[in-house]
């Protein structure tokens, strides 16, 4: 078995247990709270730590699981969404599927927008009356601490400060179309490039709690 492919098994493996860690934390949720939800980018939001420092008494569930893509989602609606039957619902998801170096981002864009359309349209169903705001997509950085891998420069590839605020662009016309929020809290996270900070990503993508500390600072009028 090639090495990208036990890679890919292990990480499967690994979103499934998170799913089923959120089946049985969703039977003994309170109803009616915050819910942040999404891929990597929102689980690795360090939300209850960045609370406290804050002083924020919010009870605020996050269902993230890193990997996922809005294909992803679409099936394990009821334990990422569901299950908490909150009152607001903060959504980062998508890029994982932009991150599709195998298509061009027109493909990629298309079908991760008609994915993002059923989920929002599964919640308007079953959650009508529950707020949903959907997340800008934060910025990259490209250069500055990429790890030397094949992994990385297919990153990339579609995932990049070009085509990010196209895809937000696009994310922000369906929130439009559906009657729901398009929020954009990326502000303080770029340099003087335009791209996402240094001191801010772990490896040009993900970031650590301080980048999250401004998101969480832009977040904060619509908790």
């Amino acid at each position: 078995m090639e090495t990208m492919e036990i890679i890919q098994g292990f990480m499967k493996r690994e979103q499934q247990e998170k799913i089923e860690k959120y089946r049985v934390l969703n039977e003994t949720v309170k109803k009616g709270k915050i819910l942040f939800t999404g891929s990597s980018l929102m689980e690795q939001f360090p939300i209850h730590e960045l609370m406290m420092n804050e002083g924020l008494g919010l009870t605020i569930y996050n269902r993230g699981v890193g990997g996922f893509t809005t294909s992803d989602m679409l099936e394990n609606m009821e334990e990422q969404i569901f299950g908490t039957e909150p009152s607001k619902i903060f959504i980062n998801i998508g890029t994982n599927d932009i991150s599709d170096a195998s298509r061009s981002f027109e493909a990629v864009l298309e079908s991760m927008l008609e994915n993002y359309e059923r989920i929002l349209t599964q919640i308007k169903e079953r959650l009508p009356e529950t707020e949903v705001y959907m997340m800008a997509y934060y910025p990259v950085n490209e250069t500055d601490k990429v790890p030397e891998t094949e992994w990385a420069g297919a990153m990339f590839v579609n995932r990049n400060n070009r085509n990010l605020p196209i895809a937000n662009e696009a994310v922000k016309k369906l929130a439009e179309k559906m009657g729901y929020h398009y929020i954009d809290v990326n502000a303080g996270l770029c340099d003087e490039r335009g791209m996402l900070r240094r001191e801010f990503t772990v490896e040009g993508v993900h970031m650590y709690a301080n980048g999250y500390q401004v998101v969480l600072k832009n977040l904060k009028p619509y908790l």
